[in-house]
């Protein structure tokens, strides 16, 4: 049986399973409509088969017809060894909910990058309206792309709470406001009392939120946020201990090597002169600080971030909006680990 050469049509397919061009349609679409019965359905899906019909993607989406298919964005590189660790999780969260949901996934990596950044869009066409809706993940995205993807009323979900001066966006993130603020309780609980936090200079959500969680933490102590964006970490650490400060929150993982580098090589020891904690997971797409040396395997006091977890809600909440359009917010719980970097002060620092 054949259809003979060029595209196969439904056209075609109905002649073929000698059915209305219709009762194709709602074979494809999987109608359980009982004008279908299950031996006309078997005949179709045989031909189907033989013919080796593939649906119009893009006539579909003209059509206003869902694809079955959600795009997956990235604004950073996925693949690259260390980075590919990072992203692993969420990677593997989204394709096993996507195939649970009976949606195709569609990467999205070339095409629209200026100044060296990758771009959602290209002379201003939306590259990800091929899918129904697409999952967005990214440490740098733009938020005038954000804007602009909730005036077209696209669906879309990050992964990582991020605001658009146009309205809520529909995100799932880590609840890193009410993690940081456990940290700081688990630290006051070992007898910290002077508690620091070295944060990176970027204004993005997560570095807003880890320093909200802080300050709400040292405020219900009644205790004066320290707060230091000094990138050197010599200097940094010279800051820290001028402060009197027993334990340091550190937001990035480069800086937190960096750190503990440099307290080595003043002489002083982590946790018993100065407890570290880093406020999430090491973050490969980071650049490695200039000052920084390699890991040798440091089993870091942090919290952990529930990266399959966000990527496995993120399809779910994405699948939600194809429905009802309305804005879905989602902040997911982190773990601490407790590590070898952190103690109780010495006696001489308790105070």
């Amino acid at each position: 049986m054949t259809a003979g050469s060029g595209r196969v049509t439904q056209a075609q397919v109905a002649r073929l399973a000698g059915v209305s061009q219709a009762v194709v349609s709602m074979v494809l679409n999987g109608s359980d409509s009982l004008r279908v019965t299950p031996e006309t359905r078997d005949r179709v899906q045989q031909v189907l088969r033989e013919t080796g019909y593939t649906v119009d993607i893009m006539g579909r989406r003209l059509r206003g017809k869902s694809n079955r298919i959600l795009g997956v964005f990235t604004y950073e590189s996925v693949f690259p060894s260390g980075v590919a660790d990072f992203y692993r999780p969420f990677l593997l969260g989204i394709e096993e909910e996507a195939e649970q949901q009976g949606f195709d996934l569609l990467l999205f990596t070339s095409g629209g990058r200026r100044d060296g950044r990758r771009r959602i869009y290209e002379a201003g066409t939306n590259r990800l309206r091929i899918a129904d809706g697409s999952v967005l993940l990214g440490r740098h995205n733009d938020p005038q792309e954000l804007a602009q993807l909730v005036e077209e009323q696209f669906p879309f979900v990050f992964v990582g709470r991020r605001e658009s001066p146009t309205g809520p966006i529909s995100y799932v993130g880590a609840d890193y406001v009410a993690a940081t603020r456990e940290v700081h309780e688990w630290l006051w609980g070992l007898g910290h009392r002077r508690i620091g936090l070295l944060s990176v200079t970027e204004q993005n959500e997560p570095t807003l939120d880890r320093r909200a969680g802080y300050e709400a933490a040292a405020r219900k102590h009644r205790r004066t946020p320290l707060v230091f964006l000094e990138e050197d970490p010599a200097l940094a650490l010279r800051q820290v201990l001028d402060e009197g400060v027993t334990a340091l929150l550190v937001e990035s993982s480069a800086m937190a090597d960096a750190v503990l580098s440099c307290a080595h090589e003043l002489g002083l020891g982590v946790p018993d002169d100065l407890s570290i904690v880093v406020l999430g997971d090491a973050d490969p797409s980071q650049q490695p600080h200039a000052h920084a040396v390699p890991n040798t395997g440091t089993d870091w006091s942090m919290f952990r971030i529930p990266r399959h977890e966000m990527g496995v809600h993120a399809v779910r909440v994405l699948v939600e909006l194809l429905q009802n359009p309305k804005p879905r917010q989602l902040l997911l719980p982190c773990t601490i680990h407790e590590g070898a970097t952190t103690a109780n002060p010495s006696t001489r620092d308790s105070r």
